[in-house]
């Protein structure tokens, strides 16, 4: 038997108590939390502590993945709530749409501490098993079309815990990887993420349809993920680990608060992230809008949306976007996404009266292409300008000191919070440009100049980057 090991806060606290010039062998303690974790200790890595990282990376794909599904049922929900029976103006279904992003947004702040607090094992299983609390909310409210909207909203609001999971994900993956391969496992964690957005527009009209006949049978959107969740819970339960290095606190919160590059990057992240989030909400409400005739394909007894393909494409291209950003710098990535999606919004505005659905489609999927690779080339920034804060010299492929990781991990899951964000500004501002101008094509124009002076910024910063000699 092993001898009792310190404590996580010990170790956290005394980080350079053995020697570096040693590769530290891993301690595991009960509970799963593994003691000496050093994801820049080459020798250590090869051993044993990429086929840890890789397992601890499945299981938080998978929890998070499931946390996208519930966070984005309420998007393809409620294009199905007139047909089965309830009676909401076009205001109130925006809200019904954009109000979980709104709650997941505002909780990725309390969430960004729950990993340093519980552990990643722990916290990942909680958050997991939260989820069933909006998926059997969602089944009773829908199942009767007297539901007062106030009930609606609120459950609609409850599907936000799902979108909170991705600032607690990211921040503990972060701890799994080493600098030079963070983009990648940054990228694939949040692709299989955002992936969940896709399969629910996918899936959930397919299941509330098929053998249905004249009634749609809306509470299985919430019930048939109920397995899921609960394999997500025992599965993280019994395969993820707890690092006790993975240590954040107010002192690194803070500093990241006080950085500027924490709200230069917030703002940048809306312009990406919260993008593919925003039109994926929005996306099948315009479609029924613009092209009710597209909205549904019948296959077989059932109906399937192609709404889910704007959700898809834009989760595949996030880690290829992490992924050339780890080989050309995130800064240069993102310039290219924001001049598309500039490109690809301006397109679907002049398309528009042409009344082509195809050319409406393929457009979208141009700048859900762009955001998503776009998610990943930003993201992948974030911890190469909290290097260069710190004082590493090559903050591209240095982490920087201990104090440095922890608050650049503070600071992804913070910047993942405000870009989260912007799937509530989004249908939000396409629902006033609808409802004051009768067209979504002013609020399409809005986003054009944004991403404009999104550009801009992001050029600025690589310039910054080019003077210090670094690819950021």
């Amino acid at each position: 038997m092993n001898a009792p090991s310190p404590s996580p806060a010990a170790v956290a606290l005394e980080p350079s108590a053995a020697p570096e010039t040693a590769s530290a062998s891993l301690v595991r303690r009960p509970g799963r939390w593994i003691d000496g974790w050093n994801a820049e200790d080459a020798a250590q890595w090869k051993r044993e502590g990429a086929s840890v990282a890789a397992r601890n990376l499945r299981w938080s794909i998978f929890a998070e993945f499931l946390g996208f599904v519930v966070w984005q049922l309420w998007s393809i929900v409620v294009v199905s709530l007139p047909a089965a029976g309830f009676d909401f103006s076009t205001s109130q279904i925006f809200w019904l749409i954009s109000v979980p992003s709104l709650v997941g947004a505002t909780l990725r702040f309390p969430y960004t501490f729950m990993v340093p607090r519980f552990g990643g094992r722990n916290w990942t299983v909680i958050s997991a098993a939260l989820l069933l609390i909006p998926t059997v909310g969602l089944a009773f409210c829908v199942a009767d079309p007297q539901t007062p909207f106030g009930v609606m909203l609120l459950v609609a609001a409850l599907a936000g815990l799902g979108g909170g999971n991705f600032a607690s994900s990211m921040a503990n993956i972060t701890y799994f990887y080493p600098q030079r391969r963070k983009g990648w496992a940054l990228g694939l964690n949040a692709a299989g993420g955002n992936l969940g957005a896709a399969v629910a527009q996918l899936v959930v009209p397919i299941v509330i349809t098929i053998g249905a006949g004249v009634t749609l049978q809306l509470p299985l959107a919430g019930l048939i993920w109920i397995p899921l969740i609960l394999v997500a819970v025992v599965g993280a339960w019994k395969r993820m680990d707890n690092l006790s290095s993975a240590k954040a606190d107010v002192k690194a919160s803070l500093a990241a608060l006080r950085a500027p590059q924490l709200w230069v990057m917030s703002l940048l992240y809306i312009g990406t992230f919260g993008s593919f989030i925003g039109f994926s909400g929005v996306f099948p409400k315009l479609i029924a809008d613009q092209f009710p005739a597209f909205s549904t394909f019948g296959v077989g007894s059932a109906t399937l949306s192609l709404a889910f393909l704007g959700a898809l494409v834009g989760s595949l291209a996030r880690p290829f976007g992490g992924h050339l950003a780890d080989r050309f710098g995130g800064s240069s990535i993102t310039i290219v996404a924001f001049v598309i999606m500039a490109l690809g919004a301006l397109a679907v505005i002049v398309t528009l009266p042409l009344d082509n659905f195809w050319l409406f489609l393929g457009f979208f999927l141009v700048l859900f292409v762009a955001s998503g690779a776009g998610n990943g080339a930003t993201y992948r920034m974030i911890p190469t300008l909290f290097a260069l804060r710190s004082g590493a010299a090559d903050g591209e492929r240095s982490p920087g000191d201990l104090g440095a990781q922890r608050t650049a991990a503070a600071a992804l899951g913070l910047i993942s919070a405000f870009g989260a964000y912007g799937g509530f500004i989004i249908p939000q501002v396409l629902g006033l440009s609808k409802s004051t101008t009768g067209t979504y094509t002013t609020g399409l124009g809005w986003f054009v100049a944004a991403y404009v002076v999104f550009l801009g910024i992001t050029v600025a910063i690589a310039v910054y980057g080019r003077r210090r000699g670094v690819r950021i």
